[in-house]
C-alpha cells in the first residue's frame, strides 16, 4: 500500500522528501559530533528538517535579496551567517532542538551544506518504464 502512494508521487515531491531525510540524518550526525546541538529525542530532527526547510523555501531568499551587498563584499561567506541565522531561528521555533552558541549554529550549518552538497546533488529519482510499478531495488 505505501509503495503505491510512492510511485504515485511526483519526482520532485520525491526528491524534495529525500532531501528533507538527508538533512534530518545530518542534523543528528550534528548532535552526536557536537555537545552544543542537542536533540530531546531523534525524531524531532525529522520535524526541525521540515520546519528549516520551509524557513529556507520562504524567508531565506527574502534574506539573501537584503544582504546582497554584504554577500558580494564577504565573497558569499555571508550565506553561511544566514544559514546559521536559519538554524538559530528554527532552534526558538521547534521544542526539543537546542543549539547553545551561534558559533555552534555556524559549524552546524557548514556541516549540513556540506552534506547536501556531497549527497544532495547524487539524488535522482529514476523510472523504470512507462508503467508506476514500484521495484525496491530501483535507483534512486
Amino acid at each position: 500500500m505505501i509503495s503505491y502512494h510512492i510511485c504515485n508521487m511526483t519526482d520532485k515531491l520525491k526528491k524534495g522528501l529525500i532531501q528533507m531525510m538527508i538533512t534530518a540524518l545530518a542534523l543528528l550526525i550534528g548532535d552526536y559530533l557536537m555537545d552544543s546541538v542537542r536533540f530531546d529525542e531523534p525524531w524531532v530532527a525529522l520535524i526541525t528538517a521540515i520546519i528549516l526547510g520551509m524557513l529556507n523555501s520562504f524567508l531565506r531568499p527574502l534574506l539573501i535579496v537584503l544582504t546582497i551587498p554584504v554577500t558580494v563584499f564577504t565573497l558569499g561567506l555571508f550565506l553561511l551567517v544566514i544559514n546559521a541565522m536559519m538554524l538559530m531561528l528554527t532552534d526558538h521555533l521547534v521544542d526539543g532542538f537546542h543549539i547553545e552558541r551561534f558559533t555552534s549554529a555556524l559549524l552546524l550549518s557548514i556541516f549540513i551544506s556540506l552534506v547536501n552538497a556531497f549527497f544532495g546533488a547524487k539524488v535522482q529519482v529514476v523510472r523504470s518504464g512507462q508503467d508506476n510499478h514500484f521495484d525496491p531495488h530501483e535507483e534512486l
